[in-house]
């Protein structure tokens, strides 16, 4: 399992990147403040940045200090379905690149990296486990196969740390039982892999029936998930469903899931829509227990893409 160096294409023009420290709050604090959340919690709007760079097609999402780390897929030849499966594969793999952006809070590109290597250039969601950003890399299609990289937030320097022979869309760092955890397309699947003191996997060529497990919860599909204290994660996603006479609505909701058992423990819709078709939760989301509120950083659009921020108060 070789090193692989992140390139990094475009340097902050005020000089070098500042050290980023350890986030001090991954306990229970963001678990237990979002699960006073309730249906008829009410979000208020406190924000918008417009984004000024073009984002591709965003995918996860963390916040370190005042910098805004985002995964994204550039798609430079769209897969196309096949008739029937071939090999295995209802697609074919297509083409692109996979991008790790900085971003500051003003919406200005400060840094970014690209992951990745031949068919396998799409980024999921990722994580943050106040040292190091984990960031899965898989091919553009389900049942493939990935690359789970730890990055440096300080210089975007990118490590392999394992590949899998399945499309894994996000990944948590359990720094609590220090175990990696994905999900697969679709978050169908849930995968857990119990890492060594060098953050290694502590059973490299692990059997996948071994580690997998079905995620129970089926009206959304997660996009993006964070560590959330107490081997908890919380996931934020969508689905989109046809209403006769109204077309496409999509369903945007946030999940926390005890990461012992898979099994959601806490779930809220959030009634937050762009479009009808185009909920809040449709890309990366970021959120964050404040002093009288809970925060959540939301990336929907592609391309020309807005963030927006809105909290549930105290």
């Amino acid at each position: 399992m070789g090193t692989r160096d992140a390139r990094v294409l475009m340097a902050a023009a005020c000089g070098a990147t500042a050290l980023i420290v350890a986030a001090g709050a991954r306990g229970d604090e963001l678990a237990e403040r979002f699960k006073t959340l309730t249906k008829s919690s009410e979000w208020t709007e406190v924000d918008q940045v417009k984004v000024g760079f073009d984002t591709h097609h965003p995918q996860g999402m963390v916040k370190i200090g005042d910098a805004f780390f985002v995964s994204s897929v550039e798609i430079v030849e769209p897969t196309q379905r096949f008739d029937e499966p071939q090999g295995g594969y209802d697609r074919t793999p297509g083409k692109g690149v996979g991008h790790l952006f900085k971003m500051g809070a003003d919406g200005a590109l400060i840094e970014s990296a690209t992951l990745g290597e031949g068919d396998i250039y799409h980024p999921g969601g990722i994580d943050y486990d106040g040292r190091w950003l984990w960031v899965p890399v898989a091919e553009y299609r389900p049942n493939s196969a990935s690359i789970v990289y730890r990055v440096d937030p300080n210089t975007l320097e990118a490590e392999e740390v394992l590949r899998f022979r399945d499309h894994i869309g996000g990944v948590v760092h359990d720094t609590d039982t220090n175990t990696l955890h994905g999900v697969s397309w679709g978050s169908r699947r849930f995968y857990a892999w119990p890492l060594n003191e060098q953050l290694a996997p502590a059973e490299p060529d692990v059997d996948p029936e071994k580690i997998r497990a079905l995620n129970p919860s089926h009206y959304i599909d997660y996009q993006d998930c964070h560590y959330a204290g107490a081997s908890q994660m919380l996931c934020s996603g969508l689905n989109k469903y046809e209403v006769t006479g109204a077309g496409t609505v999509a369903l945007g909701g946030l999940e926390l899931v005890d990461l012992a058992d898979n099994r959601p423990v806490h779930q809220v819709p959030v009634p937050l829509w762009v479009a009808p078709d185009l909920a809040m939760t449709n890309n990366p989301v970021a959120c964050e227990a404040e002093p009288a509120a809970f925060r959540c950083y939301f990336m929907p659009q592609d391309d020309e893409s807005t963030l927006f921020v809105h909290e549930v108060r105290d």
